[in-house]
């Protein structure tokens, strides 16, 4: 019975920015479970290259380039899914802009204005998109990756943990309004990941040591941490679960 908890036979998940991070290892824990897997992000060749690899497995992938930032992708994406695959039961909203250091007053209009199109109306309309099929099905999940800014502001980091603090408030809106159709949505909060995204953040001694003070476990997390939690939120496991956040940071909060 433990073991049909976190089965994910018969599943379909759609995860952007799954080429790398992540979103990589998200989707890659989710086709081990069973899950067929659509991966998406903008670089094609990272895309293929990566469903071969899970192919390569016997894993279930599909892949399919979007730009969260532009809704006709989006919708193209959702398209796909059920074309290919009959249905769609999982999302992971993950893709988003890196984080770029400066003070809100320094902070250029342009830059806020993209981070807004990719970081918090990608995941809002991919979202809706999806939920015409959620609510026919009586069913549907959904998993925002936002980030302990959304909660705990770092200087310099402004304009990111504005957009992730949005994150947060569209998981609980959605939770809130979709339940009563058996809708579930939850946002995973990652503390300091070493990834490409990230990199800004670890990639310099100065930063990385700054942050590593007021880590506890006196460590930067590695992308695949986050798979144990992606995998419970796509799961029977936390069936009982929606508009939540669930912190995996190292203790960073609590410092």
């Amino acid at each position: 019975m433990l073991n049909k908890l976190f089965d994910l036979n018969g599943k379909v998940a759609i995860i952007t920015g799954s080429s790398k991070g992540i979103g990589q290892n998200i989707a890659y824990a989710m086709a081990k479970q069973g899950a067929k897997v659509v991966l998406s992000s903008r670089n094609h060749d990272a895309l293929d290259h990566l469903r071969q690899q899970f192919e390569h497995e016997s894993l279930l992938a599909y892949s399919k380039v979007c730009h969260v930032g532009v809704e006709e992708e989006l919708k193209e994406l959702v398209e796909y899914t059920l074309d290919t695959c009959g249905r769609v039961d999982i999302v992971v909203n993950n893709a988003a802009t890196n984080p770029k250091y400066c003070s809100l007053e320094d902070a250029d209009l342009g830059l806020f204005d993209k981070m807004i199109q990719v970081n918090l109306k990608g995941p809002f309309t991919l979202s809706n998109f999806v939920f015409p099929y959620f609510k026919a099905q009586n069913s549907g999940n959904i998993i925002n990756i936002s980030s302990v800014e959304g909660i705990k502001p770092s200087k310099g980091l402004g304009l990111y943990s504005i957009n992730k603090a949005a994150l947060i408030a569209l998981t609980r809106s959605q939770a809130l309004e979709w339940g009563k159709y058996n809708i579930r949505s939850n946002a995973i909060l990652p503390g300091l990941v070493k990834t490409k995204f990230s990199e800004v953040m670890w990639n310099d001694a100065k930063l990385a040591t700054q942050w590593m003070g007021n880590i506890p476990l006196k460590r930067i997390a590695t992308p695949e941490e986050l798979m144990g939690l992606g995998i419970f939120l796509a799961s029977d496991a936390s069936s009982y679960c929606t508009g939540q956040c669930f912190v995996a940071d190292g203790g960073y909060l609590v410092s």
